[in-house]
């Protein structure tokens, strides 16, 4: 005859007249557990459909039997289950690469301003980094041509809380460009750009699908010389909008582009101080 002693001793419910069934609880890594057979407590660190291991408050790892009722949580006597896994966490990016704050909107405008040459400037700017500046509350206006820069810079009045930033097309040595940014020297104004001669070249070619930017003589409108070399019959005014629906990120740009604009950002609306 089977004594009493023969078998493993353990609280094992299924023996039970009636076969209880106790309430299920996940197995979570941290969940704190007692198993009511040995009396021992701690935080589960390990499930396996057969056994739990627990480490309990000194350190002390206990491998314990799981079955239906072993153990309690808060009182409640439970039959630990493998928990559900954690789907993995998908973080999408903003168009310029960051990642967008999350519960934040729009924030008020600050006093600081960022400038662009021209339209397609401010509208380029505003389809990749259009969240980044929502959420740091910079404006960007076109100044519609750098010619007059000096006077649009004595006229915004630049203080410490009053920045300035500009952006400038065909920004390289011994342009018009160079020269009209040499006359500022105001510590509260920055002034970056881009080495092509309009911005859309700082679109890499490739979006768009032509192998380079075409070469366009001198003398002749660069706009309408580019949509002859690709062999758009349109306007450039009706060629802008097909080339900005392409750009989708800051990859769709070239490094040229999107190092000055992000300098300017940072500079309009720096990050707080610590």
């Amino acid at each position: 005859m089977a004594g009493i002693l023969s078998g493993p001793i353990e609280d094992d419910p299924r023996r039970r007249r009636g076969q209880r069934r106790w309430p299920t609880e996940p197995a979570s890594k941290g969940l704190v557990v007692r198993h009511r057979t040995t009396g021992y407590v701690g935080a589960v660190i390990r499930f396996a459909d057969t056994q739990v291991t627990i480490r309990d408050h000194r350190g002390r790892e206990h491998a314990l039997p799981n079955a239906e009722g072993a153990f309690s949580v808060d009182g409640r006597t439970v039959t630990l289950v493998r928990p559900r896994p954690t789907p993995p966490t998908t973080l999408v990016e903003t168009a310029s690469g960051s990642l967008p704050p999350s519960g934040q909107g729009a924030r008020v405008a600050r006093p600081s301003r960022i400038l662009v040459e021209g339209r397609h400037d401010a509208e380029l700017v505003e389809r990749v980094w259009g969240d980044d500046l929502r959420a740091e509350g910079v404006v960007v206006l076109p100044l519609h041509g750098a010619d007059d820069l000096a006077a649009v810079v004595a006229d915004f009045e630049p203080a410490s809380d009053r920045r300035l930033g500009i952006l400038l097309d065909h920004y390289v040595p011994d342009t018009k460009e160079w020269r009209l940014a040499s006359e500022i020297d105001d510590p509260n104004v920055l002034i970056t750009g881009h080495p092509y001669v309009d911005v859309w070249q700082a679109i890499k070619p490739e979006v768009i699908g032509i192998g380079a930017w075409p070469v366009v003589p001198k003398g002749t409108d660069w706009k309408s010389g580019v949509c002859t070399g690709i062999g758009f019959a349109g306007s450039p005014a009706e060629l802008w909008p097909r080339l900005l629906g392409r750009v989708n990120s800051y990859r769709d740009l070239e490094p040229g582009l999107v190092g000055s604009v992000e300098a300017l950002i940072d500079f309009v609306a720096p990050p707080p101080a610590g």
